[in-house]
C-alpha cells in the first residue's frame, strides 16, 4: 500500500489519529485548506479515540473551565474499588442499641479527643482543637498511614469511636461506609440504587453525613435520608426528603449535611408550602416540624448563639437567617442572593452577635450583627466588600482575623472592619481548616499545605502532594490524624 495514499492516511487516522495528521500533510497533490480541514477532522476524532480507548475525562475547576485532564476508565477505576473492598470484607455484627434519653444540647460543643462527628468539625466551624499538630512538617511531608481507592463523590468523613464515615458513589449507588482509622479497612456498607450526574460539577453525592450518640445520619444527592446504626450500618429510619417535601432536586444536588439539635435533625429539602427547613425526631425519623418557603442552597445548617438567643442558622438561595430551635420560626433574615442562587461556603461565627457570610461568584463577603429591636431580632451590617469571596469553601476565624480562599487566592481579613490585611498562595478552589495556629488546607489539585495564621503575611511554611485530581473535599482531623479523600481515593497522615 502507498503510504502517501488518501485510503493510508484515513486508516492511520482511525488507528492513530497522530500518524494519520502527518500523513494528511504528506499527501502530495492536496491543496493546504483540505489539509488543515482533515487535520480537524482527524483531531476531533482523536479526542474520542482518547475517550474510548484511554478513558480521557475532562473535569472542570473551580471556575467551571474544563481543566483537569484525566486518563481513567470508570469501569476500570470501580473494579480496582470493588477488588479492594473485597480483601477487607468482615462481618460486623449487629449490636442493638439504645439511645438515651435526649438533654438539651449547648450552641458550641466542647469536642471529645478522636472526634469529628460533624461537616467541619464538631462546631462546623473548620476548628480542630484537639493536642496541637506538629509544625512545622517534614520536608518530604506527613507519614502516611494507610491509602486506598475510593468512590465518587464530594462528601468529607466524620471520625468517632476509632472509625471514618463516608458516603461515596460507586456505580449506580451511593455507598454510606464506615472505615477503621488505623487501617482503612471498610468495616461495613449501606447503599441505595441513586445515580446523581452533574456535567459541570461532577457526579457523585455531596452531603457529608453526620455521627450523634451511636447513630450515623447520611443524606444523598438525590434526596435519600438515612439513619443508619454506626456499629453495623443497620438502616434503622429512612425518608426522601425532596419527594416527601415536594421539592425539587438543585442544580448540584443535595449538598447540606444533616444537623442535630436535642432529638431533632434538621434538613434543607427546599420544598414550598413551608417545606424548605425539615425537622425530623433523630430516633425514629417521624416529622417534627417544617418551616419556610425558601429554595435552599448549598450550605449546612448550623446550630449557634447568637444576641443570646440559641438558634438555627440557615442560608438559602437568597438570603441568610435564624430560626428557633423550638419550631422553626423566623428570627431574623438578612438579604443574600448570589448569581445562580449559589451559596456554597459555610457561614462562621465572628462574636457574640456577629456572623460572617461569603460567596463567590464576584459576590463578596459580610459581617452582620444580630440585635433586638423592642421584642425582635434584626440583623445589620457591620460590613461589606468583596475581599473575601469564599465559593464553595469555608473560612475560619482565628484571633480577630479571618483566613480563607478569595475565590482560588488565600487571603486574611480583619474580622472587626473587613481590612484586607494580605493576599497570596494560589490553592485553586480547594479547602482550608484551622489546627494549632496554622491553616491546614488541601488544594484543587489534591496537595496538602500548612499555612501559618497571622496577620502579617502569607507564610507558607510546607506543601507535598497527597491526592491525585480535582480535591474539592474537606479535610478531617482527629485524634492527630489527617484524613483526605477525592472522588478516586482516600488517604490518612500522621499529624503530631
Amino acid at each position: 500500500m502507498n503510504w502517501k495514499s488518501a485510503w493510508t492516511a484515513w486508516i492511520a487516522s482511525l488507528v492513530a489519529p497522530p500518524a494519520g495528521i502527518v500523513l494528511h500533510w504528506l499527501r502530495p497533490n492536496i491543496g493546504i485548506v483540505k489539509k488543515v480541514s482533515y487535520s480537524l477532522l482527524v483531531a476531533v476524532w482523536g479526542v474520542k479515540w482518547l475517550i474510548l480507548f484511554f478513558g480521557l475525562r475532562v473535569e472542570a475547576d473551580g471556575t467551571g473551565i474544563p481543566k483537569f485532564f484525566t486518563f481513567r476508565q470508570p469501569e476500570t477505576h470501580y473494579a480496582i474499588l470493588e477488588q479492594s473492598r473485597a480483601r477487607q470484607a468482615v462481618v460486623a455484627p449487629v449490636v442493638e442499641k439504645t439511645a438515651p434519653e435526649p438533654t438539651p444540647a449547648p450552641a458550641v460543643v466542647k469536642p471529645a479527643a478522636g472526634f469529628w462527628p460533624d461537616f467541619r468539625g464538631p462546631n462546623r466551624d473548620g476548628h480542630y482543637t484537639e493536642t496541637p499538630l506538629l509544625t512545622p512538617w517534614p520536608a518530604t511531608g506527613l507519614k502516611r498511614l494507610w491509602q486506598q481507592p475510593a468512590g465518587g463523590g464530594y462528601a468529607s468523613f466524620v471520625v468517632a469511636e476509632g472509625r471514618l464515615y463516608t458516603i461515596e458513589q460507586r456505580r449506580r449507588r451511593e455507598v454510606v461506609a464506615a472505615y477503621d482509622i488505623n487501617t482503612g479497612r471498610e468495616l461495613w456498607s449501606n447503599s441505595w440504587e441513586a445515580d446523581f450526574r452533574e456535567s459541570m460539577g461532577g457526579d457523585g453525592p455531596r452531603a457529608t453525613p453526620t455521627w450523634h450518640e451511636g447513630r450515623l445520619y447520611a443524606l444523598g444527592a438525590q434526596g435519600e435520608f438515612r439513619c443508619l446504626e454506626a456499629a453495623s450500618g443497620k438502616t434503622l429510619w429512612r425518608r426522601n426528603i425532596l419527594q416527601e417535601n415536594a421539592a425539587q432536586n438543585l442544580q448540584w444536588g443535595m449538598a447540606a449535611s444533616p444537623l442535630i439539635v436535642d432529638e431533632k435533625v434538621i434538613v434543607l429539602p427546599g420544598g414550598g408550602a413551608g417545606k424548605s427547613v425539615a425537622a425530623y425526631h433523630k430516633l425514629t425519623g417521624e416529622p417534627v416540624w417544617k418551616a419556610l418557603n425558601d429554595k435552599q442552597a448549598y450550605t449546612a445548617p448550623m446550630l449557634v448563639t447568637l444576641a443570646g438567643k440559641r438558634q438555627i442558622v440557615v442560608v438559602s438561595a437568597e438570603r441568610a437567617m435564624g430560626l428557633t430551635t423550638e419550631s422553626g420560626d423566623l428570627l431574623w433574615e438578612y438579604p443574600w442572593k448570589t448569581e445562580y442562587d449559589v451559596n456554597a461556603a459555610q457561614p462562621i461565627v465572628a462574636g457574640p452577635s456577629r456572623l460572617f457570610v461569603s460567596a463567590g461568584y464576584g459576590h463578596g463577603a459580610a459581617v452582620i450583627e444580630i440585635g433586638i429591636s423592642g421584642d425582635k431580632f434584626e440583623a445589620k451590617t457591620v460590613w461589606s466588600n468583596n475581599r473575601m469571596k469564599n465559593k464553595f469553601s469555608g473560612a475560619v476565624l482565628f484571633e480577630g482575623h479571618i483566613y480563607g480562599l478569595d475565590e482560588a487566592i488565600l487571603a486574611c481579613i480583619n474580622a472587626e472592619t473587613g481590612e484586607l490585611k494580605w493576599k497570596g498562595g494560589r490553592y485553586g478552589y480547594g479547602q482550608v481548616l484551622l489546627a494549632s495556629g496554622h491553616l491546614v488546607i488541601t488544594t484543587e489539585t489534591g496537595d496538602l499545605v500548612l499555612v501559618k495564621a497571622t496577620p502579617e503575611s502569607h507564610q507558607e511554611l510546607s506543601r507535598f502532594p497527597a491526592l491525585s485530581g480535582k480535591t474539592w473535599n474537606v479535610p478531617a482531623l482527629a485524634g492527630g490524624k489527617l484524613f483526605v479523600r477525592n472522588a478516586t481515593g482516600m488517604m490518612a497522615f500522621a499529624a503530631q
